[in-house]
């Protein structure tokens, strides 16, 4: 899950070394921290939140074949 969202983020924003993902693990949940450069802020999370809803479902998509759950945390 931590790659795929990586990628997904490291093609949204202009500045891709900035991408960091935190990972938190347990049983049947996954946590995903993202942190993005403050400027690409905006572009992860979209208008209304659209990239960011958009994201997670993919996200969470991938989540179900392992029979996981992923929380996906965009942070500063």
């Amino acid at each position: 899950m931590k790659e795929l969202l990586e990628h997904i983020a490291k093609a949204l924003v202009d500045d891709p070394d900035q991408v960091e993902i935190k990972q938190v693990e347990s049983e049947r949940l996954i946590v995903l921290e993202l942190r993005v450069a403050p400027e690409d802020m905006g572009k992860v999370i979209g208008k209304q939140g659209r990239i960011a809803k958009a994201v997670r479902t993919v996200v969470n998509a991938a989540a179900i074949k392992e029979n996981k759950r992923v929380v996906v945390e965009i942070v500063q």
